[in-house]
């Protein structure tokens, strides 16, 4: 048994890192669900910073990386990171302008009407970090999403979105919001059901790179989950 669970730990140790793209001033990688992107409190090696670190030190050990944004734990898909402080600060700085387009894909709950609309609200956090629509706060932080039906699955739906501002939560608040919350979504769904994870996936980023200004477009294979 003891070596079987050895076994266990070698294996899962040399697990590679799901790389979407690299070169020598950022780096894209896949992220899984139930992963945290960066250190918390209470967990600070079982994230993909700590991960994609090792990563770079394997070549020499005076690399970095740097967090340039982040994915929900429960969220899977792109996560760009760069190597250097300054890249980092530019991509951190004008991110909205680097990241042409951002898409996700989602399964949602209930068969969503109309097949394509945009979700404009403002968006506000409690002190529990919770996130909520404020649309008469006008201090509140504008978030907009788009969404397009790809399909029905059952009495679900599985949409394509694009987000045009990078609120906290904001794809999960808005949609539940609107009637149609995230299938897996136990923070902001209220009619919870059981699923094994959080139908969310950040499929695609459209990049201009911050050194050498070619327009990257990095894509992410759908997990197994969403082949509905």
């Amino acid at each position: 048994m003891l070596k079987y669970l050895c076994y266990l730990v070698i294996v899962m140790n040399k697990k590679k890192l799901d790389i979407i793209y690299e070169d020598k001033y950022i780096i894209a990688v896949n992220k899984p669900t139930k992963l945290l992107t960066v250190s918390t409190l209470k967990e600070k090696e079982k994230t993909l910073f700590h991960e994609v670190s090792l990563y770079v030190k394997k070549k020499h050990k005076s690399n970095k990386v740097f967090i340039v944004h982040r994915l929900d734990k429960d969220t899977s898909g792109i996560v760009i990171f760069a190597k250097d402080i300054d890249t980092k600060n530019i991509l951190q700085d004008e991110w909205n302008k680097y990241a042409q387009e951002r898409k996700y894909i989602a399964l949602l709950k209930g068969k969503i009407t109309p097949n394509k609309k945009e979700l404009r609200n403002r968006l506000s956090e409690t002190k529990t970090n919770l996130v909520y629509i404020d649309d008469d706060n006008k201090k509140a932080k504008v978030a907009i999403t788009k969404y397009e039906l790809i399909k029905y699955v059952g009495n679900n739906s599985l949409v394509d979105i694009e987000i045009l501002t990078g609120r906290k939560n904001q794809i999960r608040v808005q949609l539940a919001n609107y009637g149609y919350p995230v299938i897996g979504d136990y923070k902001y769904n209220k009619n919870k059901t059981f699923y094994n994870r959080l139908m969310l996936h950040a499929s695609r980023i459209i990049l201009i790179h911050p050194i050498t200004k070619e327009l990257l477009t990095l894509d992410s294979r759908l997990p197994k989950e969403f082949n509905l």
